[in-house]
C-alpha cells in the first residue's frame, strides 16, 4: 500500500471534504480517502503509486485546487515495493 498527501486549495467547510473525499474515491485503484479540513490536505491510500494528475483532475472535479503533494509514504512491508526489501 502506498499512501500519500496532497495539499487542497480552497475547503472551507463540510460539504468540501464531503465533495473531495466523494470524488478522490472515484479514482481507479484508491482504497482509502482521509480529508483534514483544518490541514487543508486529502490523504489518499492506494495499492500502488498513482499518477497525480489522477488526484489532481479528482479535486479540481470537486471544485478545488490541488497545491501539491506533501509526503508519500510506503506502507507494506516497510518497503517501497512491498517485498519487505528494497533493491
Amino acid at each position: 500500500m502506498t499512501v500519500a498527501t496532497y495539499q487542497v486549495e480552497g475547503m472551507t467547510c463540510g460539504h468540501c471534504v464531503s465533495s473531495v473525499t466523494e470524488e478522490v474515491g472515484r479514482v481507479a485503484g484508491v482504497r482509502g480517502v482521509q480529508v483534514d479540513l483544518a490541514a487543508k490536505s486529502v490523504t489518499v491510500t492506494s495499492e500502488a503509486p498513482l499518477d497525480v494528475a489522477l488526484i489532481d483532475a479528482a479535486v479540481v472535479e470537486a471544485g478545488y485546487e490541488l497545491a501539491g503533494k506533501v509526503e508519500l509514504l510506503p506502507q507494506a512491508g516497510g518497503s517501497c515495493c512491498g517485498s519487505g526489501g528494497c533493491h
